[in-house]
């Protein structure tokens, strides 16, 4: 028993002598190691870069990896959404419109139900603490009490009477009778419900302040335009046409309207991580009266897919600008106003957004640890031979 125990022993010590012959790593005596001051303070260094490298993987492996596909649109038909903030600095809200239209021949004129616009004095504050849905002149109920007049009653149209509005019993229904007919709505002094309700000392009152206009409008997906133009906008022999030869009542007197602008914000959908508006931030200054501001936006529809399976249907863009001074000549159908013309990119973009490997961020931190350790340890050896050979150069310089 003790002669095969004896045999084992020897084999398996042969077996570990044959294995150590692999060793990539052979250790030196410590006797024969030496520990230099250069050496600790590569250590030092190399243990931080180690630890900032390490770090930024990590931060890189936290963040989520999103990959960009391109394919044909195919979703026609849908609804699109356009979210603003504009600022005027010189534009009263009182003559400030805005309409939207389409290639497919929908119209939105003076869109009012889903825009807010809130006036602000000469410094940009506002003037009001509550911002009002595109308030519209004459609807003041301070200067009106509504129950003290009839209920039924059927006030003139002054001329511009239709089957679909026979009463005007307020300003604001005989400047929209006057609309339908295409008629400029030039002396609100002599109607006398413009009379009642103030509507001339409102315009007034705004004379020298500017106004916020903001929210969202609602429009088909196909090709189209909105604008901002001072004035209000009416239908004339199947042209669009604004009003703005307000002559009597006009507050700037003779002088031309100043479309000065601060684009707040503008995009097309919502919002998804890492979007970029182009226009957010735009400031365009009117050197001079009466400019006419383009923007032809170029929209392309992007899907944005989460890591958790939330699909964010939305739209980036591109967009040029350009300006050109309104003569005011008959010849120039020009109109002063901020104008956003905007096409769709017959191409998607889909962003699929999934989680980093973990594999490859341990890969990533070996690499790391490796990387730097080796090359450190390639300065220390420099350091320490160069270091030796120039005491050795000063110990023989004294020698002689």
């Amino acid at each position: 028993m003790a002669f095969w125990q004896e045999l084992f022993s020897i084999r398996m010590n042969n077996v570990i002598r044959r294995l150590r012959q692999f060793d990539a790593y052979p250790k030196p005596l410590e006797d024969f190691r030496v520990k230099t001051f250069g050496g600790a303070a590569v250590t030092i260094i190399s243990g931080c870069i180690m630890f900032i490298l390490f770090l930024l993987e990590l931060h890189y492996y936290m963040t989520k990896e999103v990959r960009p596909e391109l394919f044909v649109d195919t979703t026609r038909g849908d609804k699109l959404n356009i979210n603003l903030d504009v600022t005027f600095p010189h534009m009263p809200c009182a003559f400030l419109t805005l309409d939207a239209m389409d290639v497919s021949g929908e119209q939105q004129i003076d869109v009012a139900h889903t825009l807010y616009k809130k006036r602000l004095d000469r410094h940009g504050h506002g003037i009001t603490q509550e911002d009002e849905k595109h308030a519209e002149l004459g609807k003041s109920e301070e200067l009106i009490d509504v129950k003290k007049l009839s209920q039924d009653r059927c006030e003139s149209c002054y001329g511009a009477k239709t089957e679909d509005l026979e009463c005007c019993n307020s300003c604001e229904d005989v400047r929209e009778a006057y609309r339908r007919k295409g008629w400029a709505f030039k002396t609100p002094e002599l109607i006398e419900q413009c009379k009642r309700e103030g509507f001339t000392q409102k315009v007034h009152e705004q004379k020298g302040e500017g106004c916020q206009v903001y929210g969202f409008l609602e429009v088909n997906k196909v090709a189209g335009n909105f604008h901002f133009a001072p004035g209000k906008s009416f239908q004339q022999a199947h042209i669009h046409v604004h009003a703005i030869e307000l002559q009597d009542f006009n507050p700037f007197g003779s002088e031309k309207f100043n479309l000065t602008h601060y684009i707040n914000h503008l995009s097309f959908g919502q919002e998804y991580p890492g979007i970029k508006n182009p226009l957010d931030g735009t400031k365009a200054v009117a050197h001079e009266d009466s400019v006419m501001f383009q923007y032809f936006v170029k929209v392309v529809p992007t899907v944005y897919i989460k890591s958790d399976g939330e699909v964010l249907r939305t739209n980036q863009f591109s967009v040029t600008r350009h300006e050109k001074l309104v003569s005011g000549f008959i010849s120039d159908q020009s109109l002063p106003g901020v104008f956003v013309s905007y096409e769709l990119s017959p191409m998607m973009v889909r962003f699929t957004e999934r989680q980093r490997s973990f594999t490859h961020f341990l890969t990533g931190v070996c690499a790391i640890i490796g990387g730097v350790f080796t090359v450190a340890g390639l300065i220390d050896s420099a350091i320490y031979h160069s270091a030796r050979a120039i005491q050795k150069k000063i110990e023989l310089g004294k020698a002689t």
